[in-house]
Parts: C-alpha cells; sequence; structure tokens
C-alpha cells in the first residue's frame, strides 16, 4: 500500500467529493474532508444530485439519518455516478437496527455499483445474514471481522471495509488488517462516519478500491493516535483529530502504517 503517495494525490488533485450524508456529521465529514485535503460537498436533493454526482471525484452515500425520499435520491446520485465512473462508497449505518435500514441498504447494494462497503462489524453481518446485536448504530458483541469482510467482498463483489480495535479490509482475494487508530476514536460521534468519507477521498485518487479504502483508515487511525497525545477528553480530542488531518506527513504516514 502507498498511503503517503496516496495523500500526496488527494492534496495536489483536491478532488470533489459528493457526500450525500446525514445531519448529525455533515459538519464533522466536511472539515474532515477539508482538513485531508479534499473538497467536500453535501448534496441531497433529487433535483440535483444526478448533476452533482457526475461532477464529483467519488461519491459517499450514508444512510444515517434516513427517509424514503433520501434513499431515492442515493440511487439516482448512485446511478449518476456509474454512468460516469465515478466510484461510490456505501456506509449503512444502523443497518440491523430496524428493518428499513437494512432493507435500503440492500436497495442501494442491489441497485447501485458499489466500489467499497464501509462498516462496522454489527452493520456488515445484517448486510450478509450473519447473527448481529446492534443498540442503535452501534455493534455490540464479538463477531469475526476478518471472516465478515471476506465474505462481505464475495457476496456483493466489492471492497469490504469493516472497521473497529482492528480494521479489516477485503476484496475477493486479498485481507489487509489495519491495526493503527486509538480508542477515543469510540468517544465521539461521527468516525465511522470520517471514515467513510476519507475513504471517498482516496477512492478519487487511489490505484484501487482496496488501496482507498486502506489508506483512509491508516490515515484516520494515525490521526487519531496523534490526537490523542495532547486531548484532555472527547471534546478537545475532536478538534485535535481536525488538525492531526491537516498535518499528516506522506513519509511519515507510510512509515507509522501497521498493516498485515
Amino acid at each position: 500500500m502507498t498511503t503517503g503517495h496516496s495523500l500526496a494525490a488527494v492534496r495536489e488533485r483536491r478532488p470533489l467529493v459528493h457526500q450525500i450524508t446525514n445531519f448529525v456529521v455533515m459538519n464533522e465529514t466536511a472539515n474532515a474532508t477539508l482538513a485531508l485535503g479534499a473538497l467536500p460537498v453535501m448534496a441531497h436533493a433529487p433535483e440535483e444530485v444526478a448533476e452533482m454526482a457526475g461532477a464529483a471525484g467519488a461519491l459517499v452515500l450514508n444512510i444515517g439519518t434516513l427517509s424514503a425520499s433520501w434513499v431515492d435520491a442515493m440511487i439516482l446520485a448512485g446511478a449518476a455516478a456509474n454512468h460516469g465512473g465515478v466510484p461510490v462508497v456505501l456506509d449503512p449505518v444502523g443497518a440491523g437496527a430496524t428493518a428499513f435500514r437494512t432493507a435500503s441498504a440492500r436497495r442501494i447494494l442491489d441497485e447501485v455499483d458499489v466500489a467499497v462497503l464501509r462498516g462496522n462489524a454489527g452493520e456488515i453481518a445484517s448486510l450478509v445474514d450473519v447473527a448481529a446485536e446492534m443498540r442503535g448504530v452501534e455493534s455490540v458483541g464479538d463477531l469475526d471481522a476478518a471472516d465478515l469482510a471476506r465474505h462481505a467482498a464475495r457476496t456483493f463483489g466489492l471492497v469490504a471495509s469493516v472497521t473497529g480495535p482492528v480494521d479489516h479490509v477485503a476484496d475477493a482475494t486479498t485481507l489487509v488488517r489495519v491495526a493503527n487508530g486509538h480508542p477515543m476514536l469510540a468517544t465521539i460521534t461521527g468516525t465511522g462516519c470520517t471514515a467513510s468519507a476519507l475513504t471517498g477521498c482516496f477512492l478519487a485518487v487511489a490505484p484501487s478500491a482496496l488501496d482507498a479504502a486502506v489508506d483512509a483508515l491508516v490515515a484516520l487511525g494515525v490521526a487519531g493516535e496523534d490526537a490523542a497525545r495532547g486531548a484532555r477528553g472527547p471534546g478537545s480530542f475532536q478538534v485535535n483529530l481536525y488538525d492531526a488531518l491537516a498535518a499528516l506527513d506522506p513519509d511519515t504516514l507510510d512509515a507509522r502504517a501497521r498493516l498485515s
């Protein structure tokens, strides 16, 4: 993997990343996208999503605050992205918590050519019919993330990015474990959604979807490690995280990547 090279490419090209994401984390994911070096645009109106997706370097679909009209807009945007060769990330927030969320994520997977599916173990398990416990949008209990990543990748024909204490990224033939990160990433809202947004940033420039998914998790993990050093609690950690993303250096990012 060449995370540092991909980071340099993001900052040189400044790709536009179209995100249809939930209101709770719009600010967080937009700030993280800017801090990394890409350009965020949030658009969910059916009247403009196709046009916006066609102009973007990547499209991120996040089902965090869900309604039928938003799902329809995601399908429109996804179709336009597919038509224009724009890669798509799906974040199935809370899949498994309600039937509507699970069905909506599966509908998007059925109707849109998704390059990367990024979620926690419970969300991914619910989409491949593996028993899992969800409380709201959080996964509870022990699941084999490596097996889930492989299973989802083969089931849907995409790259599956399963995040947790150790992240697992798989395509049909390859599994990569990413051990970067810090426990404080779990103390603030939206770090999973941020992982998906950063995946979109790297997907716009990386040589493959697998590389992009791994690069994003390394970048967020290293930034989390740096942000935690000076944090007094969750509030200062969140501010530090933006600073740490902006301060990432391609060479040191490559040196600190913990992959297996």
